[in-house]
């Protein structure tokens, strides 16, 4: 597992920090003096106070004070996190799209933010890894659409390595990105690069791009849909729909 600590930083470092987090999927935590707001079913506020925020990889948020085991604030699993530095402070939200439901924790000071690669590959359990799905499309790559065929592994462009390379039933060339996890527009935005370069390269304006992930954010679909970029939902470690027992 890979753990990353920053003590007292700058309200920039920590949003670099947090941004790469959220990208990995990390599990993180946040401490320091904010202000917290909730809006959605009903509405609250949290007026200045040295409090606990706990970011987890499958979009809860929770809130925590110096005093019992139940969160102040949080919000489910499924939500988008975002942060952002305005006004002299890190804002960090966590954002609901149905119920529509927003947790708003602005920071006037952090003083320890640490992320934790949960699922870090270096684990002697490497099911569910990122390899386990490749080799579950490339032994299966009807999963992916029925005639896709896989070419190469690894091919590069000018925006780097892509994870598989192939060509759809009507010979058409597809770049499929790979993620264990739940993904979101940063993963959209890889994809993207990748099919923008390959097409280039190619000289072709028909290159498909293929996301496959157990699921992916609200935002993320749509931005997918807005790319005209597809979604495969895969479980990294069965290589079926997240939802398939078969």
């Amino acid at each position: 597992m890979t753990v990353t600590t920053l003590h007292r930083p700058a309200h920039r470092d920590a949003l670099t920090h947090l941004d790469d987090a959220f990208q990995r999927g990390d599990l993180i935590t946040v401490f320091g003096r904010c202000s917290v707001e909730y809006d959605g079913r009903a509405a609250s506020s949290l007026g200045p106070g040295d409090r606990l925020l706990v970011l987890k990889p499958d979009g809860s948020a929770l809130v925590h004070t110096d005093e019992g085991r139940t969160p102040v604030n949080w919000q489910p699993p499924g939500c988008d996190h975002f942060a952002s530095v305005r006004d002299g402070r890190l804002r960090v939200r966590s954002v609901r799209r149905s119920p529509e439901e927003l947790l708003d924790v602005r920071f006037d000071r952090v003083h320890h933010l640490v992320t934790y690669d949960v699922t870090d590959p270096g684990d002697l359990d490497l099911r569910g890894s990122e390899a386990d799905l490749k080799e579950h499309v490339l032994a299966h790559p009807d999963r992916i659409e029925p005639g896709f065929e896989p070419l190469a592994t690894e091919r590069e462009t000018a925006a780097g390595p892509m994870d598989v390379f192939g060509e759809d039933a009507d010979g058409r060339p597809v770049v499929v990105e790979l993620k264990r996890r739940r993904v979101g527009p940063d993963a959209v935005g890889q994809l993207r690069r990748y099919v923008d370069a390959l097409g280039r390269e190619l000289g072709d304006d028909e290159v498909r791009g293929v996301l496959v992930a157990p699921s992916v954010t609200d935002r993320a679909a749509t931005l997918l849909d807005r790319e005209g970029l597809e979604f495969a939902p895969l479980d990294p470690e069965t290589g079926r729909p997240p939802d398939d027992g078969a």
